[in-house]
């Protein structure tokens, strides 16, 4: 039988940005939905029949709305790795 070994783990929690959403240019047909319904205003100034500018992309909150809304799934959206904290086993 082997020995059960067991460790103190220590965690480090890093300052991690937000992340911009991801618009696949291809998928897009322009139709404004997702600069429309952004409560943060991260599509500002995106012009109609455009595809969207991701002006304030650190605003971004995840909330998905976007995501949802958009007729073609052409948006994704990056999430930090909040639940990656790094971790340093204690000697």
């Amino acid at each position: 039988m082997g020995i059960l070994q067991t460790h103190t783990w220590k965690i480090i929690r890093k300052e991690i940005p937000n992340m911009p959403p991801v618009i696949n240019e291809e998928k897009c047909i322009k139709c404004g939905i997702c600069a429309d319904i952004c409560a943060v205003d991260v599509y500002y100034g995106s012009k109609e029949k455009e595809i969207p500018t991701i002006t304030y992309g650190e605003e971004c909150f995840c909330c998905c709305a976007c995501v949802l809304e958009c007729p073609t799934e052409a948006i994704k959206i990056r999430y930090p790795l909040f639940a990656e904290p790094s971790y340093l086993l204690d000697e």
